[in-house]
């Protein structure tokens, strides 16, 4: 009995454990059959990033070197177009016999070249690339600087100069390109360094002056000047166009491949999955610009780029005169520089040539591009874009009207370094902040619009620095110092602090 009764027990539990495990292979298969046809079945999504998170991810590193030296050369031959024109101004004075307001004319009509090209070269930046723009202004400016080297008489002097500042505007796009490859915690630092290949520039410029000019002449130096804007074409094929306007312009593919080409320079790793990023459609649409997202900071924006050139163009064109003309108050003048600048009765011109020293004091001027960079990156990195803009402004105002008053030759060699680094640095952190606020859809347009009103400050500094300066210096440095204290208040109203923000692809 005992046996059975253990047999009949063993078969109980045998049959109890195969229908428990077929009871868990039915509800498997009734899983399975609801999975197959659920019609709400979840699908796990591809990962995407965008071009700021593959930057980011990419960081800094060798490709950064490189568009670094090489988009900040093309400023190189930028300074030297531009501060060509502070060398050459007692030259031509001289040989075409030329008036105060003909001299500051030259000035002008580069500056309106850059600002009726500025608008056009940001909206083609923007709806075709800025690659495309930078080395075609470079190469347009190359040409027309070489030409105007050949000029006959004043007339086709001014006129190449114009076309030559119609080519500057579309090297000024280098700048838009540069930040958009340079991860945000990189541009504070990184960006104001620009300065020096600006001052690299306007150092060699005056070089070229001071040992060609009273050799080979003015022309020379013209055509020698030349020689780096063509040395940068052939470097500009190594830098690709930019991945935020490739994305921006529906290209995906080629901003991947430029994304992956800056990853392999930098030994990094690309982010997971695939680049995704809208179209934009309203690429280079001014509309944007002063829309009620942007229109306040567009209008105090091309009030500070307005003051920004006219008060750094003032400074480097004021320098030049009261060298030139002797109009310092200096205390312990030589008698190179108590000679005055004068036009005789019989209208002829009065030329005094710049001496060697007066070279010395441009070529030390010219540092203050870069001496105060470190304070430049401080202030940016502590205070932020704008409280630092209103810090330079009121700095520059003060020490434009310290120039009024009597000192030593090597008073105002300090004095204008001052000045030229203080005018510098705030023309740097405009060019900065303009990058940085406005969308990628319309950054290369914003920039060009911002560029466009410099220029127009650019365009009225000669008659204030070069006309005016004749008549009372006073007069010719007040309305500089006032500008700059304007200039201040309305950067102290600007909306937007873009210090840490990431780049925006849209609005």
């Amino acid at each position: 009995m005992g046996s059975v009764g253990r047999l009949r027990r063993s078969s109980m539990k045998t049959q109890l454990v195969s229908a428990i495990q077929l009871e868990e292979v039915e509800m498997e298969v009734n899983n399975h059959h609801q999975e197959v046809n659920s019609p709400y079945q979840e699908v796990k999504e591809p990962q995407t990033y965008s071009v700021e998170e593959a930057v980011e991810t990419i960081g800094f590193g060798r490709f950064h070197v490189l568009l670094f030296v090489i988009m900040g050369s093309a400023s190189i031959a930028e300074a030297m177009e531009i501060m060509l024109l502070a060398v050459v101004s007692p030259e031509i004075r001289c040989e075409w016999h030329l008036d105060d307001w003909e001299v500051a004319l030259v000035s002008t009509m580069v500056f309106a070249g850059f600002m009726v090209c500025g608008v056009l070269s940001g909206y083609v930046a923007d709806r075709y690339g800025r690659w495309k723009v930078v080395f075609g202004g470079s190469l347009w400016a190359a040409y027309f600087s070489l030409l105007t080297s050949f000029s006959p008489s004043y007339g086709w002097f001014i006129f190449l100069r114009l076309m030559v500042g119609c080519g500057v505007a579309g090297c000024s796009q280098g700048f838009v390109l540069k930040t958009e490859f340079i991860p945000a915690s990189y541009r504070s630092y990184l960006l104001p360094l620009a300065s020096i290949f600006w001052m690299v520039g306007s150092m060699l410029i005056i070089l070229l002056g001071m040992t060609v000019v009273p050799t080979l002449g003015w022309r020379w130096m013209i055509r020698l000047s030349v020689i780096p804007s063509v040395i940068l074409l052939l470097l500009f094929q190594l830098i690709p166009e930019s991945a935020r306007y490739n994305v921006s312009a529906g290209n995906v593919q080629a901003a991947v491949e430029t994304l992956q080409r800056i990853a392999r320079m930098n030994r990094a790793s690309m982010p997971p999955g695939r680049l995704m990023e809208p179209v934009v459609k309203d690429r280079g649409s001014w509309r944007l610009l002063v829309s009620p997202a942007f229109r306040r900071t567009s209008l105090l924006m091309w009030y500070s780029w307005f003051v920004a050139s006219f008060s750094y163009y003032g400074s480097v064109l004021s320098s030049s005169e009261l060298l030139e003309k002797n109009l310092l108050c200096v205390t312990d003048a030589d008698a190179e520089h108590q000679q005055k600048h004068s036009h005789p009765e019989d209208g002829l011109c009065y030329c005094i040539p710049f001496g060697f020293s007066d070279y010395q004091t441009l070529l030390i001027s010219c540092l203050g591009e870069v001496a105060l960079i470190p304070l430049n990156i401080c202030l940016l990195n502590v205070f932020g874009r704008k409280l630092t803009m209103v810090l330079l402004e009121l700095m520059a105002a003060l020490f434009f009207m310290l120039v009024n008053v009597c000192s030593t030759m090597f008073g105002f060699t300090i004095l204008l370094f001052l000045i030229r680094s203080l005018v510098s640095m705030n023309f740097n952190v405009v060019y900065i902040y303009t990058a940085e606020v406005y969308p990628t859809a319309v950054r290369s347009l914003g920039m060009g619009f911002c560029t466009s009103f410099s220029r127009i400050g650019g365009m009225i500094a000669p008659f204030i620095a070069q006309v005016l300066m004749s008549h009372s210096v006073i007069l010719a440095l007040l309305p500089f110092s006032v500008a700059c204290v304007l200039c201040a208040v309305g950067a102290f109203l600007l909306p937007i602090e873009t210090k840490g923000r990431a780049l925006l692809q849209s609005s």
